[in-house]
């Protein structure tokens, strides 16, 4: 059979797969039709890894370390977690490994100031605030008022208290007002969503290629309006859950094709571990890492010198 047909994908993704993953594309897709683990972020405002490992073990739920978070537990397969008293105390956040990672990437820091652009829920925003160790302050963006107030239970389980919610309107000029007033940003934008087609597989055949085209110039648009939100000497990083370089490093390098005032450093602090340090990013997937598959790719903004002034930016 056609590798499509084999593999359960839609015939016009075919070449963008292609682009992505050359000789091991078989191998990659195959991967997608396996199960996916359950992945736990440890809440370290609560306790530590070995703490939430014995507490999940007196309530019977066998929780081993991940390979490459720091924070992360992995389950045998689905399980009630979000009935364990382990998860009504806020000890443990359900959370993809690859997701903790992106905040891995991020590398926030107790005291400064970020913003999680598209924060959603807050999934993210919460493991900020942790590794944050709840100093500075965070502002949760998002463009729907329902996912940002979602949020609000799950910061207080968390015991998280220096994050403000945004809701991003037309016409808004929150972002106008802040330019060049934080650390570090992250844009978690929105995608194809085929890094986590093992948890969402009717999403194979819902996505068209008219989608990707869409979401490429959402994408596109989101980055350089986050982007002016970073202080000089500060940092972005881009992140998605595709598998597909149009989303992932081909947007990446147009955006610094029209912003030369960015640039690609190293990924780098005790958040990421070894492995993924030294790369100005990475892409993890299913088939390499165990993980959802995700993307992120860290830049910062650089230090202008105003020569009239004799003053950096």
């Amino acid at each position: 059979m056609p590798g499509p047909v084999r593999l359960e994908y839609p015939d016009w993704l075919h070449p963008y797969l292609e682009r992505a993953f050359g000789s091991t594309l078989e191998e990659e897709m195959a991967a997608m039709d396996g199960a996916a683990p359950l992945d736990l972020r440890v809440n370290l405002l609560k306790g530590h890894r070995d703490e939430a490992i014995r507490a999940l073990r007196n309530e019977q739920i066998m929780a081993t370390p991940t390979p490459l978070s720091p924070w992360g537990l992995r389950l045998p397969g689905r399980q009630p977690i979000t009935a364990t008293q382990s998860f009504r105390n806020g000890i443990i956040e359900i959370q993809d490994e690859g997701s903790q990672l992106i905040v891995g990437a991020l590398d926030a820091r107790p005291g400064e100031r970020v913003v999680d652009f598209c924060a959603g829920a807050g999934g993210k925003t919460l493991a900020i605030a942790m590794g944050m160790e709840n100093k500075g302050q965070i502002v949760a963006c998002d463009v729907s008022a329902p996912r940002l107030e979602g949020a609000v239970k799950r910061l207080r389980r968390a015991g998280v208290h220096n994050v403000e919610r945004h809701l991003l309107v037309s016409g808004d000029k929150w972002t106008k007002r802040r330019a060049g007033a934080f650390d570090r940003v992250l844009v978690d934008a929105p995608c194809s969503g085929t890094g986590t087609w093992r948890r969402n597989p009717d999403a194979r055949i819902r996505l068209s290629e008219q989608d990707i085209i869409e979401l490429r110039a959402k994408q596109s648009d989101i980055l350089d309006r986050a982007s002016t939100l970073v202080k000089p000497g500060g940092r972005l990083v881009y992140a998605t859950c595709s598998l597909l370089k149009e989303e992932n490093e081909e947007q990446v390098s147009a955006f610094l094709a029209r912003n030369d005032r960015f640039e690609r450093v190293r990924a780098g602090g005790d958040m990421l571990p070894e492995a993924l340090r030294g790369e100005s990013g990475f892409a993890l997937t299913p088939y390499r890492n165990e993980t959802d598959g995700f993307f992120a790719a860290v830049l910062q903004r650089k230090a202008q010198q105003d020569t009239s002034q004799g003053v950096t930016e």
